[in-house]
């Protein structure tokens, strides 16, 4: 059914006049007139009766009025949910505690107005993201893809921020009673990193850390959830992982685990921000400036050596490189 068609009927209908309705919707009223003959072969009875001051619904054109309104605002709603500035903002994050959603949380709580979409694309892969980006399925995309020439066309990657590394222990670790650490004094523990997945932009960067520092990044196993890696560093007295400083954790009381800033240099890891290169949702423009406002990482710092934006500096023996 024409929800044009039907639109004109309703507005026809609601002032009386033809010539009204085509006026109001920016058509001839030839026009109006054979989108209403249109509609009424298509239902098969006539919907308006001519009167000397205009049109006025017949029976059947009067049982089809509340019905033809509920299609016209049904349509409306559709249109608004899609249009850009009007929708809600989608933008796909790591999960619901990363650092990505932390900050888009304050984002919101500094802007509450704002209509946002927080989504989690189940892409283990980067350039599935970017895919998603340039299909419109998201408006952006906390994900990096570490060889920019595989970016699909008409998306680009802007830097987003800096998330410094700490590391993660139970109270029976070795380094449980450290107040902070540098890398050198992470090697030789076990580093236990379930999960990570080929060609996943975390399984770059995790290759590039142990070798820059030699650290022993264990990878083994799945990854069954944040609360089954925390019930086993709690009981371990080997077993640390590394975690953003901005991603929200919780865990039992009992547990007792320690969050421990790592510097010397500051282990970071750059979270970059995919978006289209053309028309991108104007929603995006509080992001990015919220974005652009935020403390960047302590120096020195480490970077891998697909970071966004070229730091300077250079790492012995590192194929990534310090800041600062």
């Amino acid at each position: 059914m024409d929800t044009e068609a039907v639109r004109t009927f309703v507005r026809a209908a609601e002032l009386g006049r033809l010539r009204h309705a085509a006026a109001e919707l920016g058509v001839t009223q030839q026009a109006a007139s054979k989108r209403i003959a249109a509609l009424e072969r298509e239902l098969g009875v006539r919907l308006f009766a001519r009167t000397p001051r205009g049109v006025e619904p017949t029976p059947d054109g009067q049982a089809f009025l509340p019905h033809a309104r509920t299609i016209v605002a049904g349509a409306e709603r559709a249109l608004a949910a899609v249009r850009p500035g009007a929708r809600a903002l989608r933008v796909d994050v790591l999960g619901r505690r990363s650092a990505q959603a932390a900050v888009l949380h304050d984002y919101w709580r500094a802007h509450p107005g704002t209509a946002l979409d927080v989504v989690t694309l189940r892409a283990e892969d980067p350039r599935a993201a970017a895919a998603a980006v340039a299909a419109g399925d998201v408006d952006a995309s906390f994900r990096t893809v570490t060889d920019p020439g595989a970016l699909p066309a008409g998306v680009r990657m802007v830097p987003a921020f800096d998330a410094p590394l700490e590391l993660l222990v139970g109270p029976r670790h070795p380094l449980a009673a450290a107040r902070g650490l540098t890398p050198a004094r992470l090697r030789g523990h076990r580093i236990w990193v379930p999960g990570i997945a080929p060609r996943s932009e975390w399984a770059d960067f995790y290759d590039q850390l142990a070798g820059a520092f030699d650290l022993r990044i264990d990878a083994a196993g799945p990854h069954f959830g944040d609360e089954v890696l925390q019930d086993t560093l709690a009981d371990s007295p080997d077993t640390a992982t590394l975690v953003g400083a901005r991603d929200r954790y919780t865990w039992p009381a009992g547990h007792d685990l320690r969050r421990i800033p790592i510097t010397g240099p500051a282990l970071i890891y750059p979270v970059s921000l995919l978006l289209p290169a053309a028309e991108p949702h104007p929603g995006l423009r509080g992001i990015l400036a919220h974005l652009a406002g935020l403390p960047r990482a302590p120096e020195p710092a480490w970077l891998p050596s697909w970071a966004a934006v070229p730091r300077g500096g250079g790492h012995a023996g590192a194929r990534a490189h310090l800041r600062g």
